[in-house]
């Protein structure tokens, strides 16, 4: 291309742009003309039928198009201080006010704890996430609730830590590493060996694992990402195998050949926590992996053992008849008189011709259940095992690591998948004579949460650690209440924490895996040893921090000796690195400055379904290593289910993401997740038939803060959340309130308005003085219940202050100061603004640790006060301490009168037909004392303008009553009018007050049987007799109140 051209070209695509600005530039202008012209046609039009209220909302539209860009936020760099926009937009929008903050506190430094502080510290440790994981609901409540204590703490002069990390997840990890080279390659971990395959592992790990920690950004969690660990980086591996060696080398780690949970797919023992039980009622065929054909479950077969010297046969029972290769014996209760003859005696086995001993067991045999004889396998059998314990019994394993039948099981079935095996032994028992029927037999069906692989018992040898001294001391932390050390919240699980402890195990560390910490200890092996398989000999395990230190201490060990080691290929149990988390992220074994300053932490806080598996065994690691408990205090949350209470499964299309509440997300979006997931079609059809009962309109865009804040406010719900999205909607609104609130405020208080340094309640009008009252009430019972880890209950003092007092109250009650223009106007104008200031600026404060965004941005735009250097961010600032001079209680007193007033006044007016419930009407107060009439006359402009009255007249006659009013009893001593001018039904009106008045009666003649029954003066306490005097006096004086409100309608009636 020439020059020339490139120029030409050039030149038209500018002045393609230039004529493009032009046109927006006279659109621009052609809207201006248009809003003036309107403005001045409005000047000679009649008065227009459109409500003030809409005149201005349409203005304020028009004014929005005029000048867009003014509602614009401008953009802000990565980091920086959010630009805000000169105007506020009209309406709240999450997306937009969510932006830019959390990289600016990040950036700023508001999350880093410093070691050196003098401030008091305050350390959570974030449950670490699997690597493998995306952010769940679950993680979400997490996060809400350990981010709002971090946030109250720092807020409340506390050196706060909140440490995230995350943790490798060993057969989560490896599976789906697995699965990818599979699917990507066609290859097997073993194709690509030890090596090459953890590689492969760390190449994925780097690439796409920490997702969800990143998605902890989204959420406004304020978490110091400076000391962010891994629980296989180089400090944390380090920290294992020195956790390993101590307790092996004080005799609490040792080796021994046990039962333990084998997965045949991924040919590895699993922990407890990685079963999921199916409860199954009779005959069910299942899917299993590896299987074509569905495996059968939920049956009882029976089946005879011949007899040694023709003595006749044993009949016996099992719902897994392929470990009958592995019997070894037959136990009858030794008082079961049917089998007394042959105590002692032999069976024989059909297949291998093996002589099973009848054995005398009393603890297992139950004489009147089956047969009264039982088949025992003690490889293969929790029950079993013991018995073959007691009696000496042979241990037989029958299967191989993948599932199929071994040697030890005779030729005529090795090599077969054991449940092919199931088939085949049945078919041979037939054929022998020996198959005695089959019939329904409830049982738990354990299958593995990661593969879905049928749980075998399997006898290996594996790696323990001894939890008997540990798991003692670990009791009495929690159970000494003369010297508690940790305090499990809520209470009730403490009762779990006894139960699990003080019937503990010994707990298995060893995973058959390659993606782990490798158990460091080596095997040592002699040229002329006769068994050459890894662990033959159970005395020759050398445990150390390395090779060369195996090495070392294997040649102090057998001197002059030739020997080669090798490394035990297995890994430790992904929960004994979790186990040592709080150590750990601190820098243990080093005695580091973070050790010291923040260990033991302050408080975990986790869900309650792990109490045992993760947080009983910190305890016992923390308290042996760390020498101190790893927390103070141990919170757990609810369990998350869908708003009908069922388990969130994605074969029901009910999780939760949380980023979709956030983001918002369609209908078809929900769809599209399901069907880039793993369930068949039946599945499927089900999940999305879900979807379109919980969600037929999608999910709206919430926003991180109104998730938040619904989230805390669940966990008042015991020990499970039902989670209603509509409830996270309806925060999203109150989000709106706010962000109204503010407008308003800004509107009201100018462009020049500076904010005091100090008020004085006494010297101002009585609704600034009612709101800071009751927001120090808020802020008492907010510190007060998130001290006690009542989340629930800050989140709704909170709530209540700013809906039902700020927003609905006192925003409203102050609007008649800014119309005025005399004197007392302005000073009362003034006090309103500062209040309002006041209340907003605290209020956000107060509000802050669970909203972060929101508050955030609605406190930068509030007017600073001029003499004082205002904090970077609220996050940053004091946390609302409750003003002493601010309480008044005789003004909540007279405003509870007020409200309750305003509240029958717009009972009556909500009789009223929907077209004229608007217009201000007159009303007029009864009132039975001096007392209530001064209130009522004192607060008459309060009670027109909450109760958009034109006037309001006070009498303590109720002659004085207008004709065509209504009347409501506000209580014993006021009644309300409003005049409806025969808009409502009077006649149902006094049928209303004649069942009250019955109901009144009824708890007049109860309470006054009760005071006159005999012995009552003797038995009921002065305080409790005071009480129910004054109670009485009440009912008697609220039933003359509405009879005379009777006697009104009836003379209504009489007028009609």
């Amino acid at each position: 291309m020439s020059e020339k051209t490139e120029t030409m070209e050039m030149s038209a695509e500018e002045l393609s742009k230039k004529k493009k600005k032009e046109e927006k530039a006279r659109e621009k202008e052609l809207k201006k003309q248009k809003a003036a012209m309107k403005k001045e046609a409005a000047k000679f039009q009649q008065p227009s039928t459109v409500s003030k209220k809409s005149e201005r909302k349409n203005q304020g539209k028009d004014a929005e198009e005029e000048n867009g860009e003014d509602y614009i936020d401008p953009q802000t760099s990565l980091g920086e201080k959010k630009l805000l926009s000169r105007m506020m937009a009209k309406q709240y929008n999450p997306s937009v006010v969510e932006a830019s903050w959390y990289a600016w506190w990040e950036k700023s430094g508001f999350f880093v704890a410093d070691a050196e502080s003098s401030k008091p510290p305050y350390v959570i440790v974030l449950p670490p996430p699997n690597v493998t994981g995306a952010l769940h609901i679950g993680h979400a409540l997490t996060s809400a609730i350990q981010d709002t204590i971090i946030r109250w703490r720092r807020m409340s002069g506390y050196n706060t830590l909140w440490v995230p990390g995350m943790d490798h997840a060993g057969i989560a990890t490896q599976v789906v590493v697995e699965k990818k080279i599979m699917r990507e390659r066609k290859l097997t971990r073993h194709d690509l060996g030890r090596e090459k395959f953890v590689s492969e592992v760390w190449k994925w790990k780097n690439e796409y694992g920490g997702t969800i920690l990143r998605q902890q950004h989204r959420l406004g969690s304020s978490l110091d990402w400076s000391r962010e660990c891994f629980t296989m980086d180089e400090k944390r591996c380090r920290a294992v195998t020195e956790a390993f060696v101590r307790l092996f080398k004080e005799g609490l780690i040792y080796r021994a050949l046990r039962l333990v949970n084998w997965d045949c797919v991924l040919r590895t023992a699993i922990s407890d926590i990685e079963v999921d039980y199916q409860d199954i009622k009779e005959r069910t065929l299942l899917k299993v992996p590896g299987y074509e054909k569905e495996v059968e479950f939920g049956v009882l077969t029976s089946f005879a053992y011949p007899l040694e010297g023709n003595l006749g046969e044993i009949v016996v029972a099992t719902t897994r008849v392929e470990t009958m290769l592995g019997d070894t014996a037959i136990a009858v209760h030794p008082k079961d008189s049917r089998y007394q003859h042959i105590h002692g005696k032999f069976a024989i086995h059909p297949f291998n011709g093996r002589k099973l001993p009848i054995v005398c067991d009393d603890i297992l045999v139950d004489p009147n259940f089956g047969t009264g004889a039982v088949k025992i396998t003690p490889a293969h059998d929790p029950n079993d095992f013991d018995v073959g314990k007691r009696h000496k019994l042979d241990f037989i394993n029958i299967f191989t690591d993948d599932g199929k039948i071994n040697g030890n099981g005779g030729p005529e079935f090795e090599g077969m998948p054991r449940f092919r095996a199931r088939e085949a032994i049945t078919k041979a028992l037939q054929d022998k004579g020996l198959y005695r029927g089959a019939k329904n037999n409830e049982m738990r069906l354990g299958v593995c949460s990661r593969s879905y692989d049928v749980v075998e018992p399997m006898i290996k040898p594996q790696w323990y650690v001894n939890c008997s001294s540990m798991a003692k001391e670990a009791l009495d932390a929690v159970m000494n209440e003369e010297n508690q050390r940790i305090e499990i919240i809520p209470k009730q699980y403490a009762s779990d924490w006894k139960r699990w402890l003080d019937n503990i195990h010994d707990w298995c560390v060893s995973r058959q895996l390659w993606w782990g910490h490798r158990i460091p200890a080596w095997y040592v092996s002699f040229e002329n040893d006769e068994l050459k398989e890894l662990g033959s000999y159970d005395d020759r395990w050398v445990v150390a921090r390395n090779e060369e230190e195996a090495r070392k201490e294997t040649s102090e060990r057998y001197p002059g000796k030739k020997f080669t080691i090798s490394q035990d290929p297995d890994v430790l149990d992904t929960w004994f690195s979790a186990g040592l988390f709080p150590l750990t992220v601190l820098g243990w074994p080093d005695e580091t400055e973070d050790l010291k300053v923040f260990y033991p932490t302050s408080v975990l806080e986790t869900g309650h379904d792990i109490l045992f598996f993760w947080v009983a065994r910190m305890v016992m690691l923390g308290m042996k290593l760390g020498g101190d408990v790893p927390f103070r205090k141990v919170y757990l949350h609810p369990m998350i289910r869908d708003a009908h209470g069922r388990k969130m499964s994605k074969s029901l299309g009910n999780v939760i993401d949380p980023l979709e509440v956030i983001n918002g997300i369609t209908l078809q979006g929900l769809h599209k997740r399901l069907e880039e997931g793993n369930l068949d079609q039946a599945e499927l059809k089900t999940a999305k038939a879900g979807q379109e009962k919980d969600f037929p309109n999608g999910i709206s865009e919430c926003g991180a803060d109104a998730l938040r804040f619904a989230l805390v406010s669940y966990t008042a719900q015991s020990d499970k959340i039902n989670l209603d999205i509509q409830r996270v909607v309806g925060y999203r609104q109150w989000c709106n309130k706010l962000w109204n609130a503010i407008r308003f405020a800004m509107s009201k208080l100018g462009d020049d308005y500076t904010p005091p340094t100090d008020v004085v309640p006494e010297i101002m009008p009585f609704c600034c003085q009612w709101i800071l009252s009751v927001l120090n009430k808020a802020i008492g019972e907010t510190v007060a219940s998130l001290e006690a880890y009542k989340f629930s209950d800050a989140a709704t003092a909170v709530y209540s202050w700013w809906q039902f007092k700020l927003c609905d109250v006192y925003i409203e009650v102050i609007k008649p100061y800014f119309v005025g223009s005399d004197s007392s106007a302005a000073s009362s104008k003034r006090f309103a603004q500062d209040v309002l200031w006041l209340c907003l600026e605290t209020g956000l404060r107060l509000l802050h640790p669970f909203m972060p965004f929101v508050t955030e941005e609605l406190w930068q735009r509030l007017p600073q006060p001029k003499y004082s250097v205002r904090k970077e961010s609220i996050m940053i600032c004091e946390y609302p301490p409750v003003v002493k001079s601010w309480t008044n209680d005789k003004v909540e007193q007279d405003m509870d009168l007020i409200e309750s007033a305003v509240k029958a006044l717009r009972y009556l007016r909500s009789l009223m037909p929907a077209k004229e419930r608007h217009e201000r009407r007159p009303a007029f107060a009864l009132c039975q004392t001096d007392e209530v009439a001064e209130i009522i006359n004192r607060h008459e402009l309060e009670i027109r303008t909450l109760a958009n009255l034109s006037s309001l007249s006070v009498s303590s006659s109720v002659d004085d009553a207008p004709i065509g009013s209504t009347v409501s009893v506000v209580n014993e001593n006021l009644s309300v009018y409003l005049n409806v001018e025969g808009t409502i039904n009077v006649e149902a009106e006094r049928e209303k007050l004649k069942k009250k008045m019955e109901e009144i009666r009824k708890q007049q003649e109860t309470l006054s049987r009760t005071m006159n029954a005999a012995g009552y003066k003797e038995k009921v306490p002065p305080h409790i007799h005071e009480e129910n005097v004054v109670k009485l006096a009440s009912l008697m004086q609220e039933l003359v109140s509405f009879e005379k409100a009777s006697q009104h309608l009836e003379r209504e009636v009489a007028a009609q």
